[in-house]
């Protein structure tokens, strides 16, 4: 019988979050030089560039290593190098070399991950535990409501203010987060404030992800899904509502806990999302699969159909857009494994 995400309770001790945030194991061997600008699009090879002059100006701010709780101030506030642009373009590829070129200690951590690593540890905690880091690289920089406008914004200004360097990934452009999912203009100081940290560099080109590849697979009968599950090591296999009620019983920090070791994710009985809290559970999740590489295969409806249009419609877009392409590319890695 197959093992089940349904029945994984996975503790993480707050203490060890900080020293989670590192790139996903995709990107542990990615560097400045194994990216491959497109000739078609130069803003790519001038990300690039912008890049590598980014860390070697960081590097004078804070280098070397420091204790964990090290209280030595910067005299020059820290960088800050925003890489905007659509899905599968190359961003995280640039934002894990920069991570992997500076000196430690440093982090890596989706936006999500940062709220939650906050959350978790409080915010004078956090602040202290990252404030001696040479750089802070945060992956899918997005605003969900207005309470992470304010803590984010919070913890930038003051993470640059003692010179740790910021480089964030996104595909909104500083001064439009938050758009469309709150009253932004309310916010309208706080969000100016998170601009002025930033210098954007825009990252333009086509998914790879979808370059030359097929729509959203078939999906695949229940009994093909439970033998492929009972013939593959370390598989598992779960109904789809099953999984959503559980999904909503865990702190979303321990997603990737979650998902570790899994070397299939089978899913039955997929079908669009309830609602919007559900569908925001199956980003985060499609986010912790892809980051581990974990191939996925479900039966019922077809992965790009989980979000609705509705959802799409919404202020969520891009979000639901960006796991969209995650879960088929992890659908893909299924059928050629």
């Amino acid at each position: 019988m197959p093992a089940r995400l349904s029945d994984r309770t996975p503790q993480v001790a707050p203490e060890a979050l900080i020293g989670e945030m590192v790139p996903p194991s995709m990107f542990d061997e990615v560097s400045f030089d194994s990216y491959i600008p497109d000739p078609n699009e130069p803003s790519q090879a001038q990300a690039v560039t912008a890049a590598r002059n980014f860390v070697e100006r960081a590097k004078k701010i804070k280098g070397g290593k420091k204790g964990l709780f090290s209280r030595k101030s910067a005299s020059t506030a820290g960088l800050g190098l925003y890489l905007d642009g659509g899905f599968g373009v190359g961003k995280t590829h640039l934002l894990a070399s920069i991570y992997h070129a500076m000196p430690g200690p440093k982090a890596f951590a989706t936006f999500v991950e940062v709220t939650h690593v906050v959350g978790a540890l409080g915010f004078a905690n956090a602040l202290e535990r990252l404030s001696n880091h040479s750089v802070l690289c945060i992956d899918e920089f997005e605003l969900d409501d207005p309470g992470d406008t304010m803590l984010v914004s919070r913890l930038l200004t003051e993470l640059s203010a003692k010179g740790v360097s910021i480089v964030a990934t996104s595909n909104t452009l500083p001064g439009q987060l938050g758009e469309g999912r709150f009253a932004a203009q309310d916010f309208l100081r706080e969000i100016k404030k998170l601009s002025a940290v930033f210098e954007a560099i825009r990252v333009d080109g086509p998914d790879y992800r979808h370059r030359d590849l097929p729509p959203a697979p078939d999906p695949h009968t229940d009994a093909e899904l439970e033998a492929l599950a009972e013939s593959t090591p370390g598989a598992t296999l779960d109904n789809f509502d099953d999984l959503c009620a559980h999904l909503a019983k865990l702190h979303p920090s321990k997603y990737k806990a979650l998902v570790e070791g899994v070397t299939l994710a089978c899913v039955e009985g997929v079908h669009p999302a309830a609602d919007q809290t559900v569908a925001l559970r199956i980003v985060v999740l499609a986010d912790r699969l892809y980051d581990a590489g974990t191939p996925l295969m479900v039966s019922g409806s077809k992965l790009d159909e989980i979000f609705t249009e509705e959802m799409l419609s919404g202020g969520y877009r891009k979000k639901y857009l960006r796991a969209t392409s995650r879960l088929l590319a992890l659908s893909r890695f299924a059928e050629k494994s």
